[in-house]
């Protein structure tokens, strides 16, 4: 070997470490596995201001929806869409009766979020939540946006139940 390669080999730069995708970075394109379950991401909706992203999760003809909360922890719920329908913005119950279930309200914000891909809401903007938890510890969660309203029920999900499989390329 030559002395201007091996100089060339102590010169060159290590190439850096690959970095593990992070949940929180999970957009449209991903692919990340809830439950055992193997999901494409096709849309997201964040809230940076309450540091808080919903995945909009598809298996199939399946949709499903992954709230994601970043906290001291992040804290992961999923959803399925369930259809129903409330009259007005202003007429939120306190509580909700759903299948013989009881969901109390526990927090109700509104807050400015941005979309990307498919999303229940297609363009970012002023978003009103309603968050209900059941004694069973099922969830509801109702969303306001652009004159509709969305209606998920769902639950908690472990956090080693959540794992970015494969995910697209970060420039």
């Amino acid at each position: 070997m030559s002395l201007f390669k091996r100089i060339k080999g102590i010169m060159k730069r290590p190439e850096p470490p690959i970095v593990q995708r992070s949940i929180l970075a999970t957009g449209p394109g991903d692919v990340c596995e809830v439950s055992l379950v193997t999901y494409q991401v096709i849309g997201r909706v964040m809230n940076s201001r309450r540091r808080t992203t919903m995945l909009t999760l598809q298996d199939g003809a399946e949709l499903r929806y992954l709230l994601i909360e970043e906290r001291e922890n992040n804290e992961y719920s999923l959803f399925s869409p369930i259809d129903g329908r409330l009259d007005t913005i202003t007429e939120v119950p306190m509580k909700l009766e759903l299948d013989g279930r009881m969901f109390h309200m526990e927090e109700h914000y509104a807050e400015y979020v941005t979309t990307a891909g498919k999303s229940p809401f297609m363009q970012g903007g002023e978003q009103s939540v309603w968050r209900y938890q059941s004694d069973d510890r099922k969830l509801l969660r109702v969303e306001w946006m652009e004159g509709r309203f969305m209606i998920y029920e769902g639950e908690d999900v472990l956090p080693a139940d959540v794992e970015v499989l494969q995910g697209k390329p970060t420039a």
